[in-house]
């Protein structure tokens, strides 16, 4: 796992999509998540390019995102990326000189 992302433990989130007639909102849950997005479930399918808003429980945060990934196999789980990389999610991040080659190594 890069130092970029980070594994997460199911945040609930609410999904708003943007455009049309007007505003509608899905409940989700991430599975993976990193500072440029996240693989979220949804309870409604969303279409990819759409965009969204994604407001997180734990935190209280938003970002504006697109939907640039959904899963042939499950159209219920897609990839979104947030328009401004950052850390909504309120997981720890390693720091900018993390290695994980230095960590692997002291532990043999």
């Amino acid at each position: 796992m890069s130092p970029d992302e980070v594994l997460a433990s199911l945040y609930k989130v609410v999904i708003t999509v943007e455009g049309g007639a007007g505003s509608r909102t899905c409940d989700g849950e991430t599975i993976v998540v990193n500072l440029h997005g996240a693989l979220i479930a949804t309870t409604n399918g969303l279409s990819s390019g759409m965009r969204i808003s994604i407001h997180v429980y734990l935190t209280d945060k938003r970002a504006a995102a697109r939907v640039v990934y959904i899963d042939p196999k499950n159209p219920l789980r897609c990839g979104i990326e947030l328009d401004e990389p950052r850390n909504i999610w309120g997981v720890s991040v390693p720091p900018d000189n993390w290695d994980e080659t230095a960590v692997l190594e002291t532990e043999h």
